[in-house]
């Protein structure tokens, strides 16, 4: 198939439809539909999609669940009849909070998830929990990595990778907290910081030994990474990603890189997260090196994008996402 082919990504924040949540599904449906509509995606990657239990209630353990809020945030657009992609919890189906979704115009030839398959859960004791802990423990990853092979037609295929990474705040430390943002001690903050760190950059890994998996299977695979890596291009994760050649020191190894496309942005534009003023680029669409030869163009709708900072400061339950949308336009041939 040729033509145009436009890979978005948006973190939706999570996108629920619980009873009395504020602001409601409607109010939120306002504002992020037109927004995925502008997109004009072929392939659309989005985070943090809540599912609902069928029946409405809420039940612990194996309820079934369904993406309620997604298909009313969908409905009456083209991406209603987009084939879906959904990552699943350990007891399958959709997880309660923060699911990863693919929406492909392109048929789904196969997709799987990696959560600890390709990287095992590494084993930490922590010396700061209180009762304190005797044994290691496996710090397993927060999210999976979603995969999914798109047929593009004519023999081609798209390896596609919807990814959240876990933000930088640190993690977890039993006995160590007064509040939820507020430790008891520093040895403790900073202990569910190097934690937070094992389990991002972890992520990172098993992404890229993934993509490894795809040249291992096609040295001239079409590949492309997309999703909120809460993390910028200088940072551990992004470069665990893209492999550049000036990190592996190897140029016999350029062709496994992959390529940033927003650095097509003028430095001005180039943010999809404002934090207490500051201007980050947590979004992004990584390329392989033969997908980046047909790539035309990158947008970042971050126009009306609020600082996050501020707006949970300030403003009373905001309907708005603040990440912004992005997408990449590539023309095949």
């Amino acid at each position: 198939m040729s033509g145009n082919l436009r890979i978005a990504s948006f973190n939706l924040e999570s996108l629920d439809d619980r009873p009395g949540q504020r602001p409601g599904l409607a109010a939120r449906v306002a504002i992020l539909r037109p927004q995925i509509e502008r997109l004009r995606a072929d392939v659309l990657c989005l985070q943090e999609v809540n599912a609902q239990p069928v029946g409405g209630q809420r039940v612990v353990g194996h309820a079934a669940r369904r993406l309620a809020a997604l298909t009313a945030l969908l409905d009456g657009t083209p991406y209603q009849h987009f084939a879906q992609v959904i990552s699943e919890g350990i007891h399958r189906g959709p997880m309660d909070v923060h699911n990863l979704v693919i929406l492909s115009r392109y048929p789904v030839r196969e997709w799987r998830q990696y959560r600890n398959d390709l990287v095992e859960a590494p084993r930490f004791r922590t010396m700061t929990a209180t009762p304190p802990v005797t044994e290691a423990q496996p710090v397993p990853w927060d999210r999976p990595i979603l995969y999914a092979c798109l047929d593009l037609g004519d023999g081609r295929v798209l390896d596609l990778f919807n990814v959240h990474f876990r933000a930088p705040l640190a993690a977890f430390i039993p006995g160590q907290k007064r509040e939820p943002f507020v430790w008891k001690s520093v040895a403790g903050w900073a202990e569910g910081y190097y934690l937070a760190a094992m389990k991002r950059s972890g992520q990172a890994l098993e992404t890229r030994l993934a993509i490894e998996g795809c040249f291992a299977r096609n040295p001239g695979a079409l590949i492309c990474v997309a999703g909120d890596f809460n993390a910028d291009l200088d940072e551990m994760p992004l470069r665990i990603v893209v492999g550049a050649e000036e990190d592996t020191g190897s140029g016999d190894l350029a062709g496994h890189s992959l390529i940033p496309l927003e650095l097509s942005l003028a430095a001005d534009r180039r943010h999809s997260v404002v934090h207490h003023g500051r201007r980050q680029m947590l979004d992004h669409v990584l390329a392989s090196r033969n997908l980046a030869g047909y790539f035309r163009g990158f947008e970042a709708h971050n126009e009306a994008l609020g600082d996050e900072l501020v707006g949970y400061g300030k403003i009373d339950r905001s309907p708005s996402s603040y990440h912004a949308p992005i997408v990449a336009e590539f023309e095949l041939p």
